[in-house]
C-alpha cells in the first residue's frame, strides 16, 4: 500500500507504479519510449505472475504460512513443493543475469518498475535465505545495486516477528 504525501492511498503494485509515473513524471519508473514502457510492463507482469507463482509466493506459503498458520485443510509444509521452488529460482536468476548482462537494468538503461518489482519478490525469498547468490554473480551484483539505493535500504531494516532474516539480508555488500 502506498500512502502518498498528499494523502492518497493506493494499493496493488502495478496501480502504485502507474500512480507514481503519473504523479511524479520527472522520475519515470515505466519509461519514456513506447517499447521501453512495454518491456517494463512485460517484466512486471512476469515477476508478479510467473516468478511469484513458481518461487516467491510458493516459498512464502510453504515455509512460513503453512508452518505458522496451520488449518484443518493444511497439513503443513510440503517439502517437494519447497524443493521445486528452490530449484526453479535458478532459471529465474539466470534470466535476470541474462537481462542485466545486456542492459544496465532489467528493462533497459534506466532503473524502472521492473527492477523494483523483481527486487521486492527477491527480497522476500532472500529474507528466508533461499537464494543461491554464489551461483549467480551477475544477478547478485544487480541486486546489490538495488539494495544500495537509499529507498530500498529502509526495507532491509523491516523484520517479521518470529522469523529471523538470513545473515546477509541487510548487508549491502553480501
Amino acid at each position: 500500500v502506498l500512502v502518498d504525501l498528499n494523502g492518497s492511498v493506493i494499493n496493488d503494485s502495478m496501480a502504485i507504479g502507474e500512480y507514481l509515473e503519473d504523479a511524479y513524471p520527472e522520475r519515470p519508473l515505466i519509461g519514456e519510449e513506447l517499447l521501453q514502457r512495454a518491456e517494463v510492463r512485460r517484466l512486471v507482469g512476469w515477476f508478479d505472475s510467473k516468478f511469484a507463482n513458481e518461487v516467491s509466493v510458493t516459498l512464502l506459503m510453504e515455509k512460513n504460512i503453512k508452518r505458522y498458520l496451520p488449518t484443518q485443510a493444511n497439513s503443513g509444509p510440503n517439502s517437494a513443493v519447497i524443493r521445486s521452488a528452490q530449484s526453479l529460482v535458478h532459471s529465474h536468476l539466470e534470466y535476470i543475469s541474462w537481462l542485466v548482462d545486456r542492459r544496465n537494468w532489467l528493462a533497459g538503461d534506466d532503473f524502472s518498475l521492473a527492477d523494483i518489482t523483481a527486487a521486492a519478490h527477491l527480497s522476500v525469498i532472500d529474507y528466508m535465505g533461499d537464494i543461491p547468490w554464489d551461483k549467480h554473480p551477475i544477478a547478485k551484483d544487480w541486486y546489490a545495486r538495488i539494495k544500495s539505493r537509499p529507498t530500498f535500504r529502509n526495507l532491509l531494516m523491516d523484520r517479521v516477528p518470529a522469523l529471523t532474516p538470513s545473515s546477509h539480508y541487510a548487508d549491502l555488500d553480501f
